[in-house]
């Protein structure tokens, strides 16, 4: 059996130049097939599963210090490197500065 609520991780960024400030937009990096917007269609890609969404999941479950390579996929985002890019469903930041 699998629980029946799920704590979800979400990686979010900001092109405010002070994250702090109460009026800075934090917009959504989305997985391909992690469960996120409610008005998106589940993917479906049974018997195989996404592994960085599958691993997210796992993640909620644990600390960050118990799962550091999130940090270095945080770090990978805030670099807008194009190898982890690929591995996420969207990408707020695409051509404008990174977060």
């Amino acid at each position: 059996s699998i629980t029946k609520e799920r704590t979800e991780v979400i990686l979010q960024g900001t092109s405010s130049l002070d994250p702090n400030d109460p009026s800075a937009v934090w917009e959504e990096f989305e997985f391909k097939c992690k469960p996120g917007d409610l008005k998106r269609r589940p993917c479906f890609i049974s018997p195989y599963h996404y592994r960085l969404d599958w691993l997210m999941w796992f993640a909620a479950f644990q600390t960050y210090e118990q799962n550091e390579w999130i940090i270095h996929l945080a770090g990978k985002l805030l670099a807008q490197e194009e190898e982890t890019l690929s591995l996420m469903g969207t990408n707020p930041f695409a051509g404008r500065d990174p977060p």
